[in-house]
């Protein structure tokens, strides 16, 4: 008996060691821990597991948790070894608002300030402002062309700023819309080569917001839309196009995963880095070429690579090109392999370019990097 029992033991640790091999707990992980304000969901997923994003294969709430994907300050969660390794969560007093993801004060002007659609040519525009003023800002009136304008519907003023495209990833824009003669320079010299082509977006940059006051009387007369009044609000310009203003444009509720099986195989890069640095690390935003066509979704991660290059065989190929560093192999190169820069996670999806945020890596991320599985690693 003592015999039968001993190996069911050893069985059942067995069991729980490979579960916990194949998760990666983390070997200093805590027992529990009691969720503090300003905790994230992704810190506190690193405090258990080596892989963050591997959060819901152990991830149990109890029953009386309502959603499972909210997490609040005061909550105890315990690390469990039964039949399998899991995390479970005590209520606390829930007095204050769950915790977010990903720190939120790193990526709100990016959830309130910024968009990206597919096109912008049907888009309405500003048409004038009061006065014949050349600039229009705080408390202002602006006369705007709107098909079905209705009184006190709220806008949200935008400014086609960037298109992103492959394989040129992003390309400046003018005042109105159209590309800027010779922009996207900054790419020349590192065009990595995509099977891609085509226009993925057109970024907008929310200049101001307002309400509508009058609306037109007839089809080619335009609508009165007076500007709200708040600080650091910048100047609206004729031909500043609109877009309605949405009650819950984002949302933060969500756990880090691997990618949804229809990403695989996409060729997904990364268009651009915030601050239009061509570099970035922890807790730099990136945007990348893939999106809710694509099945990517908020909390997706990514592993960020820097493609292997194709240097000259010197030694076998004396007389070869000299230029090292090059995109497409030729004879007398040699590929040299992916190297690993960092993981980031998504926060806002559009159809095809998403916004994301790099948690952890080893090395910078630059523009034209591959966007792989988090376990390509």
């Amino acid at each position: 008996m003592l015999l039968r029992f001993r190996t069911v033991v050893a069985a059942a640790m067995l069991t729980v060691a490979a579960y916990a091999t194949a998760v990666e707990v983390n070997g200093g992980h805590p027992d529990t821990y009691v969720v503090r304000k300003g905790d994230t969901l992704w810190d506190i997923a690193a405090r258990f597991l080596q892989k963050p994003w591997l959060w819901p294969e152990i991830w149990q709430a109890n029953p009386q948790i309502a959603n499972p994907h909210l997490i609040y300050p005061g909550d105890v969660l315990s690390l469990a070894y039964l039949d399998r390794v899991t995390v479970a969560a005590r209520p606390g007093p829930r007095q204050e608002a769950p915790i977010d993801a990903i720190p939120l004060a790193q990526v709100e002007p990016f959830l309130k300030q910024l968009s990206v659609v597919d096109s912008i040519e049907q888009l309405p525009s500003v048409v004038g402002l009061e006065e014949e003023r050349l600039r229009a800002t705080s408390g202002h009136a602006v006369y705007v062309r709107l098909a079905e304008a209705q009184l006190g519907q709220r806008w949200a003023v935008v400014r086609p700023t960037v298109r992103y495209a492959q394989p040129k990833p992003t390309e400046d824009l003018t005042a109105n819309g159209s590309v800027t003669p010779g922009s996207g320079n900054l790419w020349r010299d590192y065009n990595a080569p995509n099977h891609r082509r085509g226009v993925l977006g057109y970024e907008l940059a929310q200049v101001a917001t307002g309400t509508i006051t009058q609306v037109a009387g007839g089809k080619v007369q335009a609508s009165t839309l007076v500007l709200d009044k708040n600080e650091g609000g910048r100047e609206v310009r004729a031909g500043d196009r609109l877009v309605p203003i949405e009650a819950r444009p984002y949302d933060l509720q969500f756990v880090p995963h691997v990618p949804a099986a229809s990403v695989e195989g996409v060729d997904v890069r990364v268009l651009a880095v915030t601050d239009m640095f061509t570099t970035g690390g922890p807790r730099d935003v990136i945007a990348i070429s893939a999106g809710r066509i694509q099945g990517v979704d908020n909390g997706t991660v990514f592993s960020l690579w820097r493609p292997g290059r194709h240097v000259a065989d010197r030694l076998k190929y004396p007389t070869s090109s000299r230029t090292d560093d090059a995109l497409a192999g030729s004879v007398g190169r040699v590929v040299l392999p992916d190297e690993y820069a960092a993981h980031a996670m998504v926060f806002r999806t559009f159809d095809n370019v998403s916004y994301a945020l790099v948690m952890q890596g080893v090395k910078p991320v630059r523009v034209g990097y591959n966007a792989l599985h988090p376990d390509a690693r």
